[in-house]
C-alpha cells in the first residue's frame, strides 16, 4: 500500500454501541467510527480526510472514537504512531502529511491530549496494557507542556520553529490541558505512580481559567472559548450554566448547530458535538439532545459529517470537506448522552480526581514573565531549530 492508501476495516470486537433513540442508532455510530478507520494510514496516522494532513490532537480524538466502537486494533495503531512520532522533548509537530512534517510549530494543548486519549482507552477496555506501554509518552508530553506554564497558571500556547514561545496563552488551550492533566493524574494512580506536580499544576491552571480571563488572549468570538471551560470541568454547576446561557444566542443557530465564530452564520459539526458534551456535563439534558439532533443535519449516509455548513446558502464549508475529527466528536457525544461505554462520563469528570482551585497572587505583570523561560534556549530550542513544532485543528490562535 502507498503512504496515502486507506485501510480496509474488517473484524469488529463485540461491544455495546452508543445509541440515542430517535437520533442515532448503534449502526450509525459504528458507521462513523468505520469512516474514521477507513482513512487511517498503514502507519497508524489518522489524517483529517484522505490525502489530508494530520495533527496530534485530532488524531487522538479520532482514536477515542475508535475505542468507543470496539475498533481497538485501530486505536492501538493510532497510539503507536504517536509514540513513533514523539520528539525527544515530549512534543509533536503541529501538522504531518504523508509521513513528513507539514508545520513545525509546537502547540502545548496538542501535545497534552494524548493523556486524555490513553486514559479514555483504558476506561473503555478495562485493560492497562496500552497505558503501561505508552506511559513514557504520556509523561514526556505532560512534562513538556508544563515547562511553559506561566506564573498566573495559564500555559503559553505554542513555540515557533526556532523554539521561541509565543507571549500569550489561549483560554481553550489551557482549559483542554487542565482536563488532560487530570486524566494524567488518574492514569498515574491507576499504574501506581505519583505525579502530584501535575495535580498542582492543574489546580493553578483551573484557577486562571475560572477567575482570570485577562490572563488569556481575547478570543471571545470563538465558540470554543465559550464552552471549553465547561466541557473540561473547570467551570461547573450554576456558574457553568450561566456561562452557556449567556453565550447561547451568540453561538447557537436554533435547529442548525453551533457557530464556529459568533459573527458568521457558519455552523460546524465538531463544535456542535463538543457543546453537547459541555451541556451533558452540566446535566442540561434537554438542550444537549436538541443540539445533537441539530448536528445530524451535517451527517452523510456513509457515517461521515460535513465539517461545517454556511447559511443561508446551505453550502458545505470548507467546500466538500468531511473530517475524521468531526465524526469522532459526534461518536463521543453519542456515547456521553447514551451512557454506553465505561468512559462515557469522561467529560462529566467521572473516574477523574477532584479538581483543585489553587489561587495564586495575580497581577498583569505576571503575564509577562514565564515560569520555564530557561527552556527557551534549552532542549526545546534545539529540537525546534531542527524543525520541531506542533499545534491544533480549529483552535483560535
Amino acid at each position: 500500500m502507498t503512504a496515502t492508501a486507506t485501510r480496509a476495516v474488517t473484524a469488529k470486537l463485540p461491544v455495546d454501541l452508543p445509541e440515542v433513540p430517535g437520533v442515532l442508532r448503534g449502526a450509525d455510530v459504528l458507521a462513523s467510527a468505520q469512516a474514521i478507520a477507513e482513512v487511517q494510514l498503514p502507519s497508524g496516522m489518522i489524517p483529517w480526510f484522505p490525502g489530508g494532513h494530520c495533527d496530534p490532537w485530532n488524531h487522538v480524538e479520532a482514536a477515542m472514537a475508535l475505542s468507543v466502537c470496539g475498533l481497538w486494533d485501530e486505536a492501538q495503531l493510532a497510539y503507536e504512531w504517536l509514540a513513533a512520532a514523539q520528539l525527544s522533548d515530549g512534543s509533536w509537530f503541529n501538522y504531518y502529511l504523508d509521513g513528513a512534517v507539514k508545520d513545525p510549530r509546537l502547540d502545548t494543548n496538542v501535545c497534552a491530549y494524548v493523556a486524555t486519549g490513553l486514559w479514555q482507552h483504558t476506561l473503555v477496555t478495562g485493560d492497562d496494557r496500552l497505558l503501561e506501554q505508552h506511559w513514557p509518552m504520556v509523561e514526556g508530553a505532560l512534562d513538556f507542556v508544563l515547562r511553559w506554564q506561566r506564573p498566573d497558571g495559564s500555559v503559553r500556547w505554542s513555540l515557533d520553529p526556532a523554539g521561541r514561545p509565543e507571549s500569550y496563552a489561549l483560554l481553550t488551550g489551557s482549559s483542554s490541558i487542565y482536563h488532560s492533566l487530570r486524566c494524567g493524574v488518574a492514569a498515574a494512580e491507576r499504574l501506581g505512580r505519583e505525579r502530584p506536580d501535575w495535580e498542582l499544576a492543574a489546580g493553578r491552571m483551573g484557577h486562571a481559567v475560572a477567575h482570570h480571563p485577562d490572563a488569556f488572549a481575547p478570543k471571545d468570538e470563538f465558540a470554543m472559548d465559550w464552552y471549553y471551560p465547561v466541557l473540561t470541568g473547570v467551570v461547573t454547576g450554576d456558574d457553568g450554566r450561566r456561562r452557556l446561557q449567556d453565550g447561547w444566542d451568540d453561538f447557537v443557530m436554533p435547529g442548525l448547530g453551533v457557530r464556529c465564530v459568533s459573527r458568521n452564520d457558519w455552523v460546524t459539526a465538531a463544535e456542535t458535538a463538543e457543546c453537547v458534551l459541555a451541556l451533558d456535563a452540566l446535566g442540561m439534558d434537554e438542550l444537549a439532545l436538541e443540539l445533537l439532533v441539530a448536528g445530524q443535519g451535517l451527517r452523510l449516509a456513509d457515517g461521515n459529517y460535513w465539517t461545517g455548513m454556511a447559511y443561508p446558502e446551505e453550502a458545505s464549508f470548507p467546500g466538500g470537506e468531511r473530517t475524521s475529527y468531526t465524526a469522532a466528536a459526534m461518536v463521543l457525544a453519542a456515547d456521553a448522552l447514551s451512557r454506553t461505554s465505561p468512559a462515557s462520563g469522561l467529560f462529566r469528570g467521572e473516574r477523574l480526581p477532584g479538581g483543585l482551585d489553587l489561587a495564586e497572587p495575580y497581577c498583569e505583570c505576571c503575564a509577562g514573565g514565564e515560569a520555564g523561560e530557561a527552556g527557551e534556549t534549552g532542549e526545546a530550542g534545539e529540537v525546534a531549530t531542527a524543525g520541531a513544532s506542533g499545534a491544533t485543528r480549529r483552535m483560535p490562535r
